[in-house]
């Protein structure tokens, strides 16, 4: 059997690692059960879209082919602003589709068009806000810059977003999907950008975490009094 001076090694070494990973451990089944008993889609803030948003039909439209162009055309969509029809070419470029002139972003009142038009009637606009750049912890990260931020006058701390270059309508975020981002983060253990499951962090905790278990596991084959028992007798 082990010997009395390893058995409290591995205990030692059960005890203080459980002391470590366990606030780990805590924050891994939270956010656990907070993603299970989550909708996904109201995470997404599907409740505050307009599901029956649709591109209105326009006329009197010039064909891309007769564009100014210095390259070719590789990708077209037709963007509404404020009731005017707007190509959105080669993913740099604004163009009135009626005029074939060029245009420099979107104004303000015009990105409130846009989020007025995809998300539902009856929320109260209670700032607007251009900006520009954004780090990791940002809920607006990894889109287009720069962006008007709408804040509505909203229990959930409502925000959307709109691209001032492109003038698309990005995203919304609430309190709710803040909660799933933070939980995320700690899930994921990437306190820099929280996407990343691949980190240094992560691997390492996982890895201790696997000690614990089996120095758990250990620990009850060696204190166990039936296979102490019987690998004793075995022995005499």
């Amino acid at each position: 059997m082990v010997s009395r001076d390893l058995s409290t090694k591995i205990r030692k070494t059960h005890r203080y690692l459980g002391l470590l990973l366990g606030l780990q451990f805590l924050m891994w089944t939270i956010s656990g059960l907070y993603f299970s008993w989550s909708n996904i889609d109201e995470i997404h803030g599907d409740q505050f879209k307009n599901a029956s948003h649709d591109m209105p039909a326009f006329d009197s439209l010039i064909s891309p082919s007769e564009l100014d162009m210095k390259h070719p055309v590789s990708m077209i969509e037709l963007r509404d602003f404020n009731g005017q029809p707007f190509y959105w070419i080669n993913d740099h470029m604004l163009v009135d589709a009626r005029t074939g002139q060029t245009k420099d972003g979107v104004t303000q009142d015009e990105a409130l068009y846009v989020a007025d038009k995809h998300l539902i009637d009856g929320l109260k606009v209670k700032s607007v806000e251009l900006i520009t750049s954004t780090d990791g912890h940002h809920e607006y990260r990894e889109k287009l810059l720069p962006a008007y931020v709408i804040t509505y006058d909203h229990d959930e701390a409502l925000k959307a977003y709109v691209s001032q270059i492109d003038g698309k309508f990005q995203t919304v975020r609430h309190r709710s999907w803040r909660w799933f981002d933070f939980l995320w983060m700690t899930h994921t253990m990437d306190y820099e950008t929280r996407d990343n499951f691949n980190t240094t962090v992560l691997r390492a905790f996982s890895l201790f975490g696997l000690i614990t278990v089996l120095s758990g596991f250990t620990l009850w084959f060696i204190s166990s009094p039936t296979i102490r028992k019987r690998f004793g007798s075995k022995n005499k």
